[in-house]
């Protein structure tokens, strides 16, 4: 029996039509993942901070914070101290050695010039009867000059205006003296042109050289109270420091004792005693210092600025009263409605000048050695005035040999009341200059060892502060 199949297979030969093939696919890339975010940098300060700030969280920590907040204390109150006292001890040390004696030599060359002028028109007067005492002195006044201005130079800035002027001066020296000696030589030979001669060497002091020497002058003076000015000021920053420092200290020993119940710690002790040490040698030393450099000055240097002037106040009358002589009226000056001969008009404005100069030295004396030379030169000019109002009469009189004997003459004249004045405002100089010297190296000498010993003491007391809290410490280990 024959079954018929359920299905029908294809015929073994029969061509079957295959699927068409799928083209290979790229896979698409997934997007990156965003990038995680890099940790900033830190700066060492802020690890340090971190650092600090984790310590401090332990007893340990904190102690190790609280030794180096005391130590770098300590330290830079010693440090602060001898910095500041280093500049006041200098200062006061210029005052004493550069300053002063500069001042005093730059008046010892207004002097000097402003004499040897008046010694060269008394000398003139004298004609060939000039004694060898007056030529010696003209000669002495014009060597002390050059060697003032030696000395001045060498301690001058260079490029300085005082540089500067000392440079002139050093030219128109020569040039005076040229000047004078051919006043000297035609005034011998009878000729008249020799006063002209004088009076212009005369012209070159009045109007230059003297100028000059009392721009020096001035300039030395503003140096010495420029330096004053540097010695005596407190020093706030290193007493505060200093304050702070105690301050600190303290505290730290009170919490020592409050966690301890201990009375003592002694490396904090030592280091409050080195500190105390120093702040007190700071206090006392400079109070010291300053009260002596204060008296220097106004026991010392007011009165030597009021006895330079006198003197050179002196001087310029001297030589006016003897120009008024040589001139013998050729130079007038008109004051209001009336006509004074210019020389003698410059006299009493002189005098008037020296008259208040001993009235202020006579306030600023502080014991009988100070007034009494100055007490002397009040009476001397009080006679020079006499003597110098009888001599012009004799002169407006006509009596001209008179009148000239009364100025230069060997006794009674008005030269000895001006070499009287001279010599009592010279031994007022020399006394005030002594009180100076005294005052101002006490001043000096009480800064010594300051600068130094605070260095010194402050590193002992910051050892003595580690050392404190070092002990501490070791009980935690």
């Amino acid at each position: 029996m024959t079954h018929t199949p359920n299905s029908t297979a294809p015929p073994h030969n029969a061509t079957a039509s295959p699927l068409p093939a799928i083209p290979p696919q790229r896979a698409t890339p997934a997007p990156p993942a965003p990038p995680a975010p890099s940790t900033p940098r830190r700066t060492a300060f802020a690890e340090g901070v971190d650092r600090l700030r984790h310590a401090a969280t332990t007893e340990p920590g904190r102690l190790r914070v609280i030794g180096a907040v005391l130590a770098t204390l300590v330290v830079a109150f010693g440090a602060v101290t001898a910095w500041q006292m280093t500049d006041r001890a200098a200062a006061a040390d210029d005052v004493l050695t550069s300053s002063q004696p500069l001042t005093s030599d730059a008046a010892d060359i207004y002097r000097s010039l402003a004499d040897a002028n008046t010694t060269a028109s008394s000398g003139f007067l004298a004609g060939g009867q000039e004694t060898a005492a007056s030529r010696e002195r003209y000669e002495r006044d014009i060597r002390t000059a050059a060697a003032k201005l030696v000395n001045a130079a060498a301690n001058s800035h260079p490029g300085s205006p005082s540089a500067a002027t000392i440079a002139k001066l050093n030219r128109l020296l020569p040039e005076y003296k040229g000047l004078v000696e051919r006043a000297r030589t035609y005034n011998r030979q009878g000729y008249p042109v020799g006063g002209a001669y004088l009076r212009y060497a005369n012209e070159k002091m009045q109007e230059e050289m003297l100028p000059a020497a009392e721009d020096l002058y001035t300039r030395e003076n503003q140096r010495l109270r420029s330096d004053y000015a540097d010695a005596t000021p407190y020093p706030w920053p290193a007493i505060a420091l200093g304050v702070v420092a105690l301050a600190a200290l303290g505290w730290a020993q009170r919490r020592t004792y409050l966690r301890t119940n201990r009375v003592l710690n002694h490396g904090l002790v030592a280091a409050t005693a080195t500190a105390t040490v120093v702040l007190l040698w700071l206090t006392v030393g400079h109070t010291l210092a300053r009260s002596h450099l204060d008296d220097s000055y106004d026991h010392g240097v007011r009165s030597l600025d009021v006895l330079h002037d006198a003197r050179i106040a002196s001087l310029k009358a001297r030589g006016n009263e003897n120009l008024t002589l040589v001139a013998r009226g050729a130079e007038t000056t008109t004051v209001g409605d009336e006509t004074y001969d210019a020389y003698d008009y410059d006299f009493g404005r002189d005098m008037d000048t020296l008259a208040k100069g001993l009235a202020g030295a006579q306030r600023l004396a502080d014991d009988d050695s100070g007034a009494k030379p100055v007490t002397a030169a009040v009476g001397n000019m009080t006679e020079w005035k006499k003597r110098h109002e009888a001599a012009r009469e004799q002169d407006e009189n006509g009596n001209y040999p008179q009148a000239l004997d009364m100025v230069i003459g060997a006794r009674g004249a008005t030269g000895e009341c001006f070499d009287s004045v001279d010599e009592n405002l010279a031994t007022a100089l020399k006394h005030e200059e002594t009180e100076f010297r005294q005052a101002a190296g006490d001043g000096r000498d009480a800064l010594t060892g300051l600068p130094a010993g605070a260095a010194v003491l402050a590193v002992l007391g910051a050892a003595g502060a580690l050392l404190g809290i070092g002990r501490r410490l070791s009980e935690y280990r």
